[in-house]
């Protein structure tokens, strides 16, 4: 799965249109960390045959995703189309669970973000494989992508699986779910959409039910349905396990699933 690593450590500012304004601390800090990796000569292949269509460029100026994402996904006329939700993927990645969820919800339309190039050339190759026309993909950083592309109000979802937990306390706060970009992206959610985490390391769970439950336009969909469950989510039926969960889950390891609305 992806593993976007940490948050951009950001003032957040309300301008005079409503949109935020991000004044950085002294010391930045991406929504990733740039990985080593060699792309395939099948990926590469994937990257000159289908980048042109599923490839978004990154700019600085907001951008009409319903025009963007105008794709076929099943829809049974253009009605339908234009009601189909747009979800947010941050980090996915080589694209194994993104692919699966695209085929899965084929009427729902993916915009994702990875910097990693071999994920995002393997993510290609498997739109191409499994025939996806529900996916587009911007190879920049996360942070940037809301803050300057998309617009208020505009995203049904967001998924955020398995983020670097940054296990050191001291690294703690280069973690990707902290307050500033949890604020950032309950504003770009419709009303009624969510934001759906997952990790297997508790530490970060906790953080991450703490840091969403505290954000006011928010509100924690299992408190209603699943109080048992002490805030956590049953995995939703779109989520598939991947090898290294199911790896985890055979020595022990727990995965927490955190589901919110905006309200």
């Amino acid at each position: 799965m992806s593993m976007p690593t940490s948050a951009t450590e950001l003032l957040l500012q309300p301008d005079t249109e409503g949109q935020e304004s991000a004044k950085p601390f002294m010391r930045t800090i991406k929504s990733f960390v740039k990985r080593a990796g060699r792309t395939t000569t099948g990926q590469a292949k994937a990257f000159e045959e289908l980048g042109p269509a599923f490839l978004v460029p990154y700019q600085k100026n907001a951008i009409n995703l319903e025009a963007l994402c105008a794709i076929s996904t099943g829809a049974a006329d253009q009605n339908d189309l234009d009601n189909s939700p747009i979800v947010l993927e941050i980090g996915f990645g080589m694209g194994e669970a993104t692919a699966h969820i695209a085929s899965v919800l084929p009427d729902t339309r993916f915009l994702c973000c990875e910097v990693h190039e071999p994920g995002v050339g393997a993510l290609l190759k498997r739109i191409g494989e499994n025939k996806l026309t529900n996916i587009r993909i911007c190879a920049h950083d996360a942070v940037e992508v809301i803050d300057h592309m998309l617009p208020l109000n505009s995203l049904d979802g967001v998924h955020i699986f398995f983020p670097d937990p940054w296990h050191k306390t001291k690294h703690n706060k280069r973690r990707l779910i902290q307050s500033p970009l949890v604020a950032k992206l309950a504003r770009r959610l419709k009303v009624g959409g969510y934001l759906h985490c997952a990790t297997d390391w508790q530490p970060y769970a906790e953080q991450i039910l703490e840091v969403l439950s505290a954000e006011p336009l928010l509100k924690n969909r299992a408190l209603t349905s699943n109080p048992e469950l002490n805030g956590y989510a049953p995995k939703p039926h779109y989520r598939p396990l991947t090898k290294f969960e199911n790896r985890g889950i055979k020595l022990g390891h727990g995965v927490w699933d955190v589901v919110f609305e905006r309200i």
